[in-house]
């Protein structure tokens, strides 16, 4: 039977002991009602995991030795950024947690002249904060050993301006010209863009193909930005990645 993962701040270390806190020791000790003595895997985000046992469970917090490290990787060769359009509410949620799963490397929320959601600069931060828990709780769930980074929301020209050199880049798009079977293989780095709900303007799209992206379509219908990136980054893996 698999045992439950739980991400801990690291840097983890065999032999020592780690506290887990906050919502993850509420999940043991509450959810999972685990005890003192009982097993479970912990990692710390940089790679590999360990095996650990519960000795000590206080008043949210759960104390747990640290043992035998495991070099296990679980990350793709593909390493892929997505810069998703930000949509309302738990469809933003959901894209994390399934890009997470399907191996992204890098999630940049990026806010677009169509957007519904605006945040300002308090809001952004708590926005990825809340995002980037939602990507630890998915490494922990489907057994990734690197916690993806989840960025601050950018406005689209900020990410088209900070770009560095190299690398593929898609732009997702109904009317795009290029299909899957056009594309080469990528470079070291991917970085897929897609827009929100109401989709990129016109001088978006613009400003995005003089940065280098390829307009791709993936079909002949539209799909929902929750379900482009999922198809998306699912049929990039299976070319490109680690899925095949």
């Amino acid at each position: 039977m698999r045992l439950t993962r739980v991400h801990v701040p690291g840097p983890l270390a065999t032999g020592r002991s780690c506290t887990v806190e906050g919502d993850a020791a509420h999940h043991i000790a509450r959810v999972l009602r685990l005890a003192a003595g009982d097993v479970l895997t912990v990692f710390d985000g940089g790679g590999g995991e360990y095996a650990g046992r519960i000795e000590a469970m206080g008043k949210g917090t759960v104390v747990v030795q640290v043992g035998e490290r495991c070099a296990v990787e679980r990350e793709s060769p593909l390493s892929l950024t997505l810069a998703q359009g930000v949509s309302r509410g738990e469809r933003m949620d959901w894209v994390v947690q399934k890009a997470v799963e399907l191996g992204v490397s890098r999630l940049v929320p990026v806010l677009t002249e169509r957007s519904v959601v605006r945040l300002d600069p308090r809001q952004a931060l708590s926005k990825q904060r809340h995002w980037q828990g939602i990507a630890i709780a998915a490494c922990e769930q489907c057994g990734r050993d690197r916690v993806p980074e989840v960025a601050v929301p950018v406005p689209l020209a900020e990410l088209l301006h900070g770009l560095g050199a190299g690398g593929s880049r898609l732009l997702l798009s109904p009317e795009g010209t290029a299909t899957l079977e056009d594309l080469g293989p990528p470079q070291a780095t991917l970085t897929v863009l897609i827009g929100p709900e109401g989709g990129l303007s016109e001088g978006e799209r613009r400003a995005a193909r003089a940065q280098g992206f390829q307009a791709l379509r993936l079909g002949p219908r539209v799909l929902r930005t929750e379900t482009a990136a999922v198809v998306a980054l699912a049929v990039l893996q299976h070319r490109f990645g680690d899925l095949s």
